[in-house]
Parts: C-alpha cells; sequence; structure tokens
C-alpha cells in the first residue's frame, strides 16, 4: 500500500486551496490553544477560574494541536496516514470539545467559551478533510 496520494490528486487547485485552509484553521487552533495554556499559568492563582481540570484540559489540548499541525503539514506534502491520523484526530477532538461545552460545571465558562471557538475551527478541518475530492486525493493505492 502507497504512503502518499497522487500528485495529480494534490497538485489540483482544490485541493490545494483545501490543504492551505486546513493547515491555517489548525494553525488558529493551536494559536489558540497556546495562548489559553499560557493564561492558565499566569491565572494559576485564581482557583475559581483555574481548577485541576483546566490544567488538564488545556495541557492535552495544545499537545493534540500541535500533533494536529504535524498531521497537517505532512497531509499537504501527500502522506496518506498522516491524512488519516489528520482525519480521525480533528473529528475526535471535536466530539471531546462538543462534550466539555456540554458538561455543566465541569469548567468554568471562560474555557468553555474557549473550547467552543476551538470546536468550531476543528468543525470546519472535519468538513474540509472529509469532503469527496480531499478523500478522492488521498485513496491509498494497493498492490
Amino acid at each position: 500500500m502507497a504512503t502518499h496520494s497522487s500528485v495529480e490528486g494534490l497538485n489540483h487547485p482544490r485541493i490545494q486551496r483545501s490543504l492551505r485552509s486546513t493547515k491555517l484553521l489548525i494553525g488558529c487552533y493551536a494559536g489558540l490553544s497556546l495562548c489559553t495554556l499560557i493564561a492558565v499559568v499566569l491565572l494559576r492563582n485564581h482557583h475559581d477560574l483555574v481548577t485541576d481540570a483546566v490544567w488538564v484540559r488545556a495541557s492535552i489540548v495544545v499537545a493534540a494541536s500541535l500533533l494536529m499541525a504535524s498531521f497537517a503539514a505532512r497531509t499537504a506534502r501527500g502522506h496518506s496516514r498522516s491524512y488519516l491520523r489528520l482525519r480521525l484526530s480533528s473529528g475526535g477532538m471535536t466530539v471531546a470539545i462538543a462534550v466539555i461545552v456540554a458538561l455543566p460545571g465541569a469548567f468554568p465558562a471562560w474555557l468553555k467559551v474557549e473550547q467552543a471557538v476551538c470546536g468550531v475551527l476543528l468543525a470546519g478541518v472535519v468538513l474540509i478533510i472529509n469532503s469527496k475530492p480531499m478523500r478522492t486525493a488521498f485513496t491509498a493505492r494497493s498492490h
């Protein structure tokens, strides 16, 4: 099974636009996540705003966003496995964010707002990378 998509498919202008948009959305997600972790550090003495759950969540989101940025960069170079990882991780994080936002009382309101913005960014990624043209461009070739 090949690890790269067809060059012809990747060079199509629509696929190139989709890849650029994906990288931009994930870059925004990573930037927002990193800013949130910095805010958590700065607000660490405000225990009503920064709970243990906030520390854990903020750390996980930064790590996930950096991994997704790596997957997006490799996907843009035609790596089918990275494309699959990006599809799975962005979908999984979008679901996790929806749960975080929906759970009453589990997290402070400010973090839920930040997570909702992250969720919107990732929903855009999910829509783009699961589109038919993207799936076709990254169909693994076997033989």
